[in-house]
């Protein structure tokens, strides 16, 4: 009888420290901030236009394209904790032939919405309509930017490739290239050329395609292994299955997330264009918190995956704790700094008094939200490095009841202040739901591979 294959030799442990916690976590953290940064730079150079159209057309565009691709955001989390899991099992092949799958996804996808543009992108202009001018602008933006479509979304899985091998500096130097590379063809093909809103978009393709070359750069490595082209293992049905089953419910639960903030907007637009605007600039300072966290939960992706494909259980809980911990710490410094400087902070994003003293009333929320969301967003960074997207789902969905419930147990009867506590009972209700489930993830690591 034959004896049963060996399992991979995991590669030698790393101590894991407070230092390699923050090694994966700053780059994550600085390649947010350049984020905003773009955006600024995009408005304020189609500004210098002097017409108000080109800048509400790069700004539907821009909202059109980020809410479409926000929809395959699952591909950098489940490759994430997919790839960490092989990394730490040892399996070189199964990490190179990982990425050719995501590529394959990415490029998929993005030719799909190449032929789809067209029918996608009149259902979006129904959805948000804008006056004759700005529509044709924005659909000549759309035009353009559509063909990064492929680069893009390859990009999400190659970054999740690379968060998983705690490779963040190289998500970093991703992120700030085509950034940068963005900025500086928007001030030459707008700026120097007089390319308009045409500029803006062709700029943004070919930082776009810059972007994932240089990804894929960093990814050199992997197609040194014949793994990576080896089309059996590549497109093996059960491997496939299991990516798919993993970034299915990642979607599903990215959508329920999704539906919860949507339907606060519109609920909070009941209250009329004050208190819809001070929600809007309240919501930045959960953005603002989200950014910071993201390292961390990066962090947990990499460290609990690479964990999990070792059988570590105990290598599992240290990776849970010290990420979770150092969580913990940048959310009390911003629930500080919201209550120290939160006020100052409404007054820089809105002018009009009225909205900043509409703001001011609901700000104890923004001081209680990094605090309640705090298990909610480190717990989702350790389950997408489990792959336990099933929980994650599913615990997203009781979140999203409990939402509804409270919704509609306390707007009647405190307003807006009732949607805000609804709000933030929807991440107590995700951090408690996902906490009970921890224990089977630690369990999982103990088991025989």
């Amino acid at each position: 009888m034959a004896e049963p294959a060996a399992r991979p030799a995991a590669p030698a442990p790393v101590a894991l420290s407070h230092r390699r916690v923050l090694h994966i976590a700053v780059p994550v953290v600085l390649s947010n901030v350049t984020v905003p940064v773009l955006g600024a730079v995009d408005t304020g150079v189609i500004g210098q236009l002097g017409a108000a159209a080109p800048i509400g057309a790069v700004g539907i565009g821009a909202i059109i394209l980020t809410a479409i691709y926000w929809v395959f955001g699952f591909l950098r989390m489940g490759t994430a904790g997919l790839a960490a899991q092989a990394h730490g099992a040892g399996e070189r092949g199964e990490v190179a032939a990982l990425l050719t799958r995501v590529l394959v996804v990415g490029f998929g996808a993005g030719l799909g919405l190449i032929v789809l543009q067209g029918p996608v992108f009149r259902a979006a202009f129904l959805v948000s309509p804008a006056s004759p001018e700005v529509e044709a602008l924005a659909r000549q933006y759309l035009g353009i930017r559509v063909w990064s479509a492929p680069a893009m979304i390859a990009t999400y899985g190659v970054l999740g490739w690379l968060v998983a091998q705690e490779r963040t500096r190289a998500l970093f130097a991703v992120q700030f290239t085509m950034n940068m590379v963005n900025i500086v063809l928007d001030l030459v093909f707008v700026l120097g050329l007089g390319f308009g809103v045409g500029g803006v978009a062709s700029a943004t393709v070919i930082a776009e395609w810059s972007g994932l070359g240089l990804g894929l750069w960093f990814c050199r490595a992997a197609f040194s292994t014949p793994a990576w082209r080896d089309a059996a293992r590549v497109f093996d049905r059960a491997r496939l299955a299991r990516m798919a089953r993993v970034n299915g419910d990642i979607l599903l639960r990215s959508l329920l997330l999704q539906a919860i903030f949507v339907s606060f907007m519109f609920l909070g637009a009941g209250f009329g264009d004050v208190t819809l605007a001070a929600n809007q600039i309240l919501l930045q300072f959960l953005y603002i918190t989200a950014y910071g966290m993201d390292g961390f939960a990066f962090g947990a992706e990499s460290l609990v995956g690479q964990a999990l494909g070792a059988r570590d259980r105990p290598g599992l809980r240290r990776a849970a704790i010290l990420t979770s911990l150092w969580g913990l710490y940048t959310v009390i410094a911003f629930a500080l700094a919201f209550w120290l400087f939160g006020g100052r902070i409404v007054e820089i994003m809105a002018k009009a008094p009225e909205v900043q003293e509409e703001a001011r009333r609901y700000l104890p929320w923004m001081i209680a939200a990094p605090i309640c969301g705090w298990a909610s967003w480190m717990l989702d960074g350790i389950f997408i490095g489990a792959t336990a997207s099933r929980d994650m789902r599913n615990m997203m969905l009781v979140s999203a009841l409990v939402y509804a419930v409270a919704a509609l147990a306390l707007v009647p009867a405190f307003g807006n202040h009732g949607l805000w506590a609804a709000l933030l009972i929807s991440f107590l209700a995700r951090g408690v739901s996902l906490g009970l489930r921890y224990p089977a993830l630690e369990a999982a690591a103990g088991r025989a591979g």
